[in-house]
């Protein structure tokens, strides 16, 4: 019963797994304990690496029986019925829904040619905070001394050293911090091909964002200083805040930024999503797709609810197995930022909705500065339409992003004429 197919030992090859192989039986005997492990090896291939609501790899089992083992140790199953089955879902596109189907472009980087003027939008530049609670100014060293026992202890009689951040603070001036972030800034900007402003032009207008920044955007709760901005790993995020949200000066005339799009692929679909889950699956109807696939246990099924029956919206996805992702730079690492939804308004012409549903997330302003960097990008190149993003605090918060963006897009029309 229930018996799909059976396979000697002669017929195994690569791939068998224990989805497939479900029971082992040694009929006759094997003439050496490397056959036993390479038999048995045939059930301990893992099918599925999607992880479950603990955060771990399903079981997957397979019975052994009448394999000897004499070397290798074993444990024994106390359960008599196997492992229950869990549902899986086939997410894919349905060719009924092509009306549905949305693409976008792979952004992989930017380039910048900057002649003359450069600026920042003070509005969406990330905080930097300053937390001595995590990463403390000062702490006391004391010196490792031989006890009774021939080990090193903390508990002997030598002295305690506190040390702190005084002196630095007492010898580092802020304009130095300001002069040095500049001046690496504007060598790296120089170095690039496309860069054509000199760099006695870009300098001063660099320390004067700097300077800026540092006064409205840095949180300084104490008992740390402004100065310590200077130090590791303030001084990184710093360099990354400035480098990811720099930009060229276009109401100076300046050629806006536009992304560097890969080049090994195209751009992407909702047509090339394939793929099998044990994630709970909804079904929706403005969707290329037959089931939205949620992370969370109710954020996103509420907002998929939200815009899944707005009347402005055209068509939606999940970015689940889409292969939809925002890069961005943090502790000197590139990242992929992931977005929950991707929103096709009914505007003419159409416009796209990037649109986040967000918890409490560290990295929530720094996100956000990525995301609407590629939106500006992308909509200074042109070639994939108009582009926005949102992100809702709220689940609620969801139709008030798709409608301002609506009336973003038709104020824009009226006043372009596109």
């Amino acid at each position: 019963r229930d018996v799909r197919c059976i396979v000697s030992v002669g017929m195994l090859t690569e791939g068998w797994d224990c989805n497939t192989v479900t029971h082992i039986i040694g009929i006759r005997p094997f003439m050496s304990q490397l056959l036993c492990e390479q038999v048995v090896g045939r059930g301990l291939r893992r099918a599925s690496y999607e992880l479950g609501d603990d955060g771990k790899f399903a079981e997957e089992v397979s019975k052994v029986l009448g394999v000897p083992f004499e070397v290798i140790p074993f444990k024994a199953s106390s359960r008599s019925a196997s492992a229950p089955r869990i549902k899986r879902h086939h997410v894919h596109a349905i060719p009924e829904r092509a009306r549905y189907e949305i693409r976008f472009p792979r952004v992989e980087g930017y380039t910048q040619a900057i002649r003359n003027k450069v600026t920042m939008d003070w509005t969406k530049v990330p905080m930097m905070v300053l937390q001595p609670d995590s990463i403390p100014p000062e702490y006391e060293a004391k010196g490792l001394s031989v006890n009774t026992a021939g080990r090193m202890s903390l508990s002997g009689p030598s002295r305690i050293d506190k040390v702190t951040l005084r002196e630095y603070r007492e010898k580092r001036r802020l304009q130095e911090l300001i002069f040095d972030l500049a001046s690496g800034l504007t060598k790296h900007y120089v170095a690039q091909p496309q860069c054509q402003v000199p760099a006695h032009v870009l300098f001063p207008q660099l320390v004067q964002i700097i300077g800026r920044y540092l006064k409205d955007h840095v949180d300084v709760r104490p008992p740390a200083d402004i100065k310590d901005a200077g130090l590791s790993p303030y001084y990184g995020w710093l360099v990354e805040i400035l480098t990811e949200n720099i930009r060229p000066d276009t109401s100076e005339g300046e050629t806006p930024e536009i992304p560097l799009y890969e080049s090994s692929r195209g751009p992407g679909s909702t047509a090339d999503v394939d793929y099998w889950t044990s994630r709970e699956a909804r079904e929706v109807v403005h969707c290329h797709l037959n089931y939205v696939v949620p992370d969370t246990a109710r954020w996103e099924q509420a907002a998929s609810y939200y815009i899944d029956t707005h009347p402005m919206v055209d068509a939606f996805v999940k970015n689940a197995g889409l292969g939809f992702a925002i890069p961005y730079l943090h502790n000197g690492q590139m990242h992929d930022y992931m977005p929950d939804f991707i929103v096709r308004l009914k505007t003419q012409p159409p416009m796209h909705v990037i649109v986040e549903t967000k918890g409490y997330d560290p990295l929530a302003e720094v996100k956000g500065a990525a995301a609407d960097r590629w939106v500006k990008a992308v909509n200074a190149e042109g070639s994939h339409g108009q582009w926005a993003y949102g992100m809702a605090r709220k689940t609620t918060e969801v139709p008030n992003i798709i409608n301002r963006s609506a009336r973003t897009e038709a104020v824009d029309v009226a006043q372009t004429g596109r």
